[in-house]
């Protein structure tokens, strides 16, 4: 018996944009991830991969932050 389409795990997309350089803070300038979440994340289950999505929002809002204080 096959899984139908509503049993398939969700598929959690990479932030990667094709920008992959790290900065003096080992963060990726293009998605925002360590080099580490970078090079685990192939191996994350769904969870990892969402949690490490949240560290890149706030990551994301921090930077936001800091920007609108120049």
């Amino acid at each position: 018996m096959t899984a139908s389409r509503s049993e398939q795990p969700e598929i959690v997309a990479s932030p990667c944009v094709g920008v992959c350089a790290l900065d003096d803070d080992d963060l990726c300038i293009g998605c925002l991830r360590s080099g580490r979440e970078i090079s685990q994340w192939g191996y994350l289950d769904n969870a990892g991969k969402r949690q490490v999505l949240q560290k890149v929002a706030a990551r994301l809002r921090a930077c936001d932050s800091e920007r609108g204080k120049i």
